[in-house]
């Protein structure tokens, strides 16, 4: 199979990471995406420093998003992308606390899906700053459905504390 852009739907990742060498962290997750059989990594933003959210007393994330092409229903991607962040050393023991690395599947495509396991769009993403920011180095017309254009979504966000630092 291939996963060439040209029949795939665009699909957006949000990747996250304060602890254990972060950058890396991120890099990595990408190069093992890429790696992946049945994906591609068709572009990614820059990487910025941005303020702990949700619990506070934790280091600076890094952040990114990337675009991926894939034939690879949300469900089995998700799988993909829970498998990598275990290899990285994930382990879900605090909501919104300190991890290794974070993947989050945003979009896919135009799709809406509403399970206990995977909602899309991510319920969350036009809420948040340092998901948008990145996401706009990569698809700047970018519309979340069904609330509007992500850079005008990210006007009303508090932005401080975010620096591109890659």
């Amino acid at each position: 199979m291939s996963a060439s852009g040209s029949t795939c739907p665009a699909i957006y990742i949000a990747l996250g990471s304060n602890q254990d060498e972060p950058v890396i962290q991120i890099d990595r997750a990408l190069a093992t995406l890429d790696a992946h059989p049945d994906i591609r990594v068709a572009a990614v933003s820059r990487l910025y420093r941005t303020p702990p959210w949700g619990v506070t007393e934790q280091p600076p994330f890094v952040n990114a998003a990337a675009r991926l092409d894939t034939a690879l229903e949300p469900g089995v991607l998700l799988d993909v992308l829970i498998a990598v962040e275990q290899a990285a050393g994930r382990r879900r023991q605090l909501r919104w606390g300190p991890r290794s690395l974070d993947l989050d599947l945003l979009l896919y495509g135009d799709r809406s899906l509403d399970s206990k396991r995977l909602q899309l769009p991510h319920p969350r993403m036009h809420q948040r700053a340092f998901v948008l920011v990145p996401l706009l180095d990569i698809a700047p017309d970018l519309e979340i459905a069904p609330h509007g254009r992500a850079a005008d979504l990210l006007l009303t966000l508090d932005r401080s504390g975010i620096e591109a630092i890659r």
